[in-house]
C-alpha cells in the first residue's frame, strides 16, 4: 500500500481542501499512514486531528520518521506539509487513496437507526453469507468479520472505525476474497467524517428519536438527525422506514441523489404510501411470524410474490422492522425468498434477546436496548405477551455521552417496569453512582421499586437471586460487550450473559 505525494494534492484540490502545500519531491512515494504519533513513521504521512492534537505529537511523529504530515495549520517546517480546510475529511479521502481504493471492490449495504442498526446488520449478513459463502464482510457495533478465517472476526471497539481503519479493513475484505459488506453506519461517522466520500450500493434508515444528545457527541437534535440523514443522500439506492419520526427529513434527504424508482419504503400496518406492509400473525419467547406483502409495483418486481410470509428466530415483533430493511436489500440484490426464509428463521445477534431459562428464577433476556426507544419497545412487547409477569430490569447508562438517555431509562423503568436494579455501565471519567442517581431522580417510586448496586455482576446476581419462576429478567443496555470503559480503558467484563450463566450455575447446579 502507498500513496503518490502528486495524487494527494490531486485529490485534496479535487474536493476543494487543499489550502497550501511545500513539498520538496512531488515524485515522493508514501509507504506508511497515520494519526498516532508512536508509530514507526518511516517514509510516512502523518495526519494532524483532533481537537485535543498538540504540537509536540508531530514533533514525535517527525522524530520516528514521518516524511509528510497533513494538517488545517502549520506546525513545523522541517518536513513536507500539505495544509488542508478539514484534516479528518482528508484522512478518509487519502487513506481510501493509499489503500487502494477497495471500496470500488465491494458491493455496501450500510444501515443507520437510533435503535436496530447492529440487528438488521446481522440479518442481511446470515442472507448474504448462504447466498455467497465466505464472500461477505462485516462492519459491526458488536463483530468486524474481514473474511472467512476465524482470525479474519474481532470485536469492534466502534461501530463504524475511524476512516483509515475503515479503508484499511476494506482492503483486507477485498484481499480476502470478499464482495458483499454489510455495515452500521453511526451519526457519528458522518459528525467525525469517518466516512467522508464513501457512495453506498444501498442505505437504510430504520428510525430516529432523541439520543446521542451530549457535549461530547450531538449538540442537538437537529444535528442528530441531519448527519443521520447523510446516509441518504450518500446512497445510490434508498430503504426507509415510512413510520420514522421526521419521515419528510428522510425523505427529501433520499431525493436528492435517487430517483423514485431507487427509494423503497416500508412499513407496519396500513399506510398508503408503504412500498412493502408488515403484518404481524404470531409472537411469543420463541419466535415471531408476520406477512410481508409488496403494494407498489417496483416492490412487486424484487419479490417472487406478492406476499411472503417469514418466521422469525429472534424474539420480540419490533425486530419485524429491522428485518423488514434486511429482507429489502436481499431483495433488491436479487436473493431468492427461500435462502431469506431460512436466514430468517435461525436468526441470532449477539447480545440481542438472548433467551436464558433458568430453572427456578424466571425467564432472562440479554439485550442492548440502550435507550427509551428500544427499551420501551423490548419492555412493552414483554409486558403486551406476559402481562401475568413482573418485569424485572437491571441497567445502567454511560458515562460522557447520550446524557439524554438517564432521563428516558428513568420515563420507561416508570411506565413499564415492576422492579429495577441501577448499575454500572461504561462509565467513563464519570462517577457511575452519579449516573445512577441522576435515573433514580426522574423515576416515579410509586410505580415502580427502585435499588442501586453499582457492582454489575452483584446486580445481576442480586436479581436473579430474588426471582422466582413466572418473572421476567431483563439485562438491558450492555448485551454481549465483554468490558467496561472506566476512565479511558477497556476494563475485561464477561459479558452479560457469561455472568447470568455462572450465577445460575452457582445457584441452580
Amino acid at each position: 500500500m502507498s500513496l503518490k505525494i502528486k495524487n494527494a494534492i490531486k485529490i485534496l484540490q479535487e474536493h476543494d481542501l487543499l489550502v497550501s502545500s511545500s513539498i520538496s519531491d512531488e515524485k515522493l512515494e508514501l509507504t506508511h499512514i497515520s494519526y498516532n504519533s508512536r508509530e514507526n513513521q518511516k517514509d510516512g504521512i502523518f495526519f494532524c486531528k483532533g481537537n485535543n492534537f498538540k504540537a509536540e505529537y508531530l514533533n514525535q511523529a517527525i522524530d520516528n520518521g514521518v516524511r509528510l504530515y497533513v494538517s488545517e495549520q502549520e506546525y513545523s517546517q522541517k518536513v513536507d506539509r500539505l495544509i488542508v480546510k478539514n484534516a479528518s475529511k482528508a484522512l478518509s479521502l487519502l487513506s481510501a487513496e493509499f489503500f487502494g481504493n477497495p471500496q470500488n471492490d465491494l458491493f455496501i449495504v450500510a444501515f443507520t437507526g437510533t435503535k436496530g442498526k447492529t440487528t438488521t446488520s446481522y440479518f442481511l449478513y446470515d442472507i448474504l453469507k448462504r447466498s455467497y459463502p465466505k464472500q461477505v464482510g462485516l462492519f459491526s457495533t458488536v463483530d468486524r468479520i474481514v473474511g472467512s478465517e476465524p482470525s479474519d472476526k474481532f470485536k469492534s471497539d466502534l461501530t463504524t472505525p475511524e476512516s483509515m481503519e475503515l479503508f484499511r479493513d476494506m482492503r483486507r475484505c477485498v484481499d480476502n476474497g470478499i464482495k458483499y459488506l454489510v455495515m452500521e453506519v453511526s451519526s457519528q461517522a458522518y459528525k467525525k467524517n469517518r466516512v467522508y466520500g464513501l457512495t453506498f450500493d444501498i442505505g437504510g434508515f430504520l428510525n430516529i428519536t432523541p439520543d446521542h444528545i451530549g457535549p461530547n457527541e450531538h449538540p442537538t437534535y437537529a444535528d442528530y438527525l441531519n448527519c443521520k440523514k447523510q446516509l441518504m443522500i450518500n446512497s445510490k439506492v434508498n430503504i426507509i422506514n415510512r413510520q420514522t419520526n421526521d419521515y419528510d427529513t428522510v425523505y427529501e434527504a433520499a431525493k436528492q441523489t435517487s430517483s423514485d424508482a431507487d427509494i423503497y419504503r416500508f412499513a407496519k400496518g396500513s399506510v398508503e404510501d408503504a412500498d412493502f406492509i408488515i403484518q404481524s400473525k404470531e409472537s411469543n419467547l420463541n419466535d415471531s411470524v408476520f406477512t410481508f406483502t409488496a403494494r407498489s409495483t417496483k416492490a412487486k418486481a424484487i419479490q417472487e410474490q406478492d406476499e411472503c410470509t417469514y418466521r422469525l428466530g429472534l424474539v420480540g415483533d419490533f425486530n419485524e422492522l429491522n428485518a423488514a430493511a434486511a429482507i429489502i436489500a436481499a431483495k433488491k440484490m436479487g436473493i431468492k425468498n427461500e435462502i431469506i426464509e431460512q436466514s430468517l428463521k435461525s436468526a441470532f445477534v449477539p447480545g440481542r434477546m438472548e433467551h436464558i431459562n433458568t430453572k427456578s428464577h424466571g425467564t432472562i433476556f440479554v439485550d442492548y436496548a440502550h435507550n427509551y426507544a428500544s427499551m420501551n419497545a423490548l419492555l412493552g412487547f414483554l409486558k403486551r405477551e406476559y402481562p401475568q409477569s413482573k418485569i424485572k430490569v437491571v441497567v445502567g447508562s454511560p458515562g460522557d455521552k447520550g446524557v439524554s438517555r438517564r432521563e428516558g431509562f428513568a420515563k420507561v423503568l416508570t411506565e413499564l417496569a415492576d422492579y429495577a436494579i441501577l448499575t454500572t455501565d461504561d462509565p467513563g471519567f464519570e462517577n457511575p453512582a452519579d449516573i445512577c442517581k441522576q435515573i433514580d431522580d426522574k423515576i416515579d417510586h410509586q410505580k415502580v421499586q427502585i435499588k442501586t448496586i453499582l457492582d454489575r455482576k452483584e446486580a445481576i446476581r442480586n436479581m436473579i437471586e430474588s426471582s422466582t419462576n413466572g418473572d421476567i429478567i431483563v439485562l438491558a443496555a450492555k448485551g454481549n460487550d465483554a468490558y467496561q470503559k472506566t476512565k479511558g480503558v477497556d476494563v475485561p467484563y464477561p459479558s452479560d450473559p457469561v455472568v447470568a450463566k455462572k450465577i445460575l450455575k452457582d445457584i441452580e447446579g
